[in-house]
């Protein structure tokens, strides 16, 4: 049966991967009825100066929601604030 740390493991690669980036940190995890579910911030780089085309070491930070089912396959995951993905 799967644990927290596992469903934390999978949550993180998961972004890691998606995302295309290093620095990700879950900090929330909680199993419910019909799964796992996750919260993770993310440094990523600013959206609002990269649109602009300008080089910058500006990184926002955002966080994630990761939905895992009871075998820790992702269902889903949005940022917060935003639709799903």
């Amino acid at each position: 049966m799967a644990n927290i740390e596992d469903a934390r493991k999978i949550s993180s690669e998961f972004l890691k991967k998606t995302l295309n980036i290093e620095d990700v940190r879950v900090i929330k995890a909680a199993r419910g009825d019909d799964g796992w579910e996750a919260e993770a911030e993310a440094y990523e780089e600013s959206s609002f100066i990269k649109a602009l085309g300008l080089p910058t070491r500006v990184m926002d930070r955002n966080v994630y929601t990761v939905r895992l089912d009871d075998h820790l396959e992702v269902q889903s995951f949005e940022r917060k604030g935003e639709e799903k993905r």
